[in-house]
């Protein structure tokens, strides 16, 4: 079976490889034969070591396909039935899930460290418990969502993360208001899916933030009514809020100095949603004085802060009714064997969303 696979964490490139089988079926448990997948920056995180991933590694987590085989027990799907895969399932049964924080149920994290590929030489681990760059995969039965037959796998593979994270920024952390003011800083697949949302609640005013300037340009034919490059942020915010600040700013690159500027951009008593997936050790310094004098929120979100079925069943109705572009995300497709032309095509900016085709 090929599949593409980090030998060590700190390459810069993959290797695409056929002898690599996907290992741990059983009760509880799906084969599924991946179809289309996209790459999520999360992807090149986990290879140079901004998100904690074990190594050799298959990277991919934004995946779609079709359930060869089910093991015991599982009932919800069967083979055939066309998937999305979900890298964070809820058990719905730990203190989160009962709280009604499915996002947080830890169940998913927990299957990261068990190796669910193997090679001649040894184990492989698939990120985040799944990994997608490849034919086939061996996953807990609850990573395994079904999807209606009129949605396509490339289209459904967006909504397994990208789409899902960046629409619930919008929709379900925010709680944006109609007619507020919103900036996005960082305008690639899962801030151009923010944007997409805040045009969804009825934002007067969607600056798109970003340094490449072709994704200012998707960005406005998605529903920013402004595009403007980091350096033009203070002048926007002085020439659209008077220089109060927008009631709500979208931090969708995953640094601390760009988190900073969203703070700062934010107006006293608006929203700061943390939406990128940052390192360990790079640290957001605040006062304790302008924490307590501007009432500032700073909301996290992760996984677009909701019940992640529900996310996904909202995500097809809005896509079904037009409301959403979720085709439009996708501005390249590559086969599997040419995956490291779609690493570079993330980490020049050239693509809102690669699509790997299987």
């Amino acid at each position: 079976m090929r599949a593409a696979v980090l030998h060590e964490i700190g390459q810069d490139k993959l290797e695409v490889l056929d002898d690599v089988e996907a290992v741990g079926f059983g009760p509880g448990k799906v084969r599924i034969r991946v179809r289309a997948t996209g790459l999520c920056h999360s992807d090149l995180s986990a290879m140079s070591g901004v998100l904690p991933q074990p190594a050799p590694f298959v990277p991919g987590h934004e995946g779609a396909g079709e359930i060869l085989e089910v093991g015991e027990g599982v009932a919800h799907v069967k083979a055939g039935d066309r998937v999305v895969v979900c890298w964070l399932p809820a058990c719905g049964a730990c203190p989160a899930c009962k709280r009604g924080q499915a996002e947080l149920c830890l169940a998913g994290f927990m299957n990261a460290g068990t190796p669910n590929f193997k090679r001649p030489g040894g184990d492989v681990f698939g990120f985040a418990g799944t990994g997608t760059f490849t034919e086939e995969v061996v996953v807990d039965a609850g990573c395994a969502v079904p999807i209606p037959d009129d949605v396509p796998f490339d289209i459904a593979a967006l909504i397994g993360c990208g789409v899902t994270t960046g629409l619930g920024a919008a929709l379900n952390t925010a709680d944006l208001e109609a007619g507020s003011s919103v900036a996005v800083i960082g305008c690639g697949g899962v801030g151009i899916s923010v944007i997409q949302g805040a045009r969804l609640q009825g934002a007067a005013e969607i600056v798109a933030v970003d340094p490449i300037e072709a994704r200012r340009e998707s960005a406005l034919a998605f529903g920013a009514t402004r595009a403007i490059a980091p350096g033009e942020l203070p002048d926007a915010k002085q020439r659209i809020t008077a220089g109060e600040g927008f009631d709500h700013v979208f931090e969708v690159v995953g640094k601390s100095a760009t988190a900073r500027t969203a703070y700062d951009t934010t107006r006293r008593g608006g929203t700061l949603v943390i939406v990128g997936a940052g390192a360990m050790d790079d640290f957001l310094q605040l006062n304790m004085f302008e924490l307590f004098f501007d009432e500032k929120r700073i909301l996290p979100s992760m996984y677009g802060g909701g019940d992640v079925l529900r996310s996904y069943e909202r995500t097809i109705a809005l896509w079904r009714a037009g409301r959403i572009d979720l085709a439009g995300l996708i501005t390249h497709r590559v086969p599997l064997a040419d995956i490291n032309e779609a690493l570079d095509q993330m980490r020049t900016g050239t693509a809102l969303r690669t699509c790997i085709e299987l």
